[in-house]
């Protein structure tokens, strides 16, 4: 996707799995790398994207996107089911740049919106206030394209 200050946003492979597990493990989800590479693999050929933001070494952040069809629009709905960054990087842009690289993907997949998925406790409804998200059923959701 690009860089920008020492930090590079792209696709996560099967073969970022095993540093993807040690910062997954480090903020509280541990997931078996094996697993983590599978999973990277499945979603690379299914409706949706897998992110890393990486600077000097192991990732510091990923955001997991889908894209799926809805009955009451016409362009689907891309939604985050995972944004997260390591407990060392937060506080530094990381995940407003993996948001925006999100997005970006979004509108390509010819998405209308975005919806984000925030457990409460997590931090993220907070994140999505501050970058232009709404409360909609149980996630935040904010369009991808200016009205007018």
């Amino acid at each position: 996707m690009g860089s920008r200050y020492g930090l590079e946003i792209r696709s996560a492979l099967p073969a970022d799995a095993p540093g993807l597990a040690e910062m997954l493990s480090a903020s509280g989800h541990p997931v078996p790398s094996h697993v983590l590479a599978e999973q990277l693999d499945t979603l690379r050929y299914g409706h949706g994207t897998a992110m890393l933001a990486l600077e000097w070494g192991p990732p510091s952040g990923i955001v997991v996107l889908h894209w799926y069809p809805v009955l009451e629009q016409r362009a689907p709905m891309a939604q985050i089911t995972m944004l997260l960054v390591a407990p060392d990087g937060r506080r530094r842009g990381i995940g407003r740049q993996l948001l925006k690289a999100a997005a970006q993907a979004a509108r390509m997949a010819g998405c209308d919106a975005l919806q984000l998925l925030a457990a409460e406790g997590s931090g993220l409804p907070e994140f999505c206030a501050a970058t232009g998200f709404t409360p909609s059923a149980g996630c935040f959701v904010r369009p991808l394209r200016k009205k007018g």
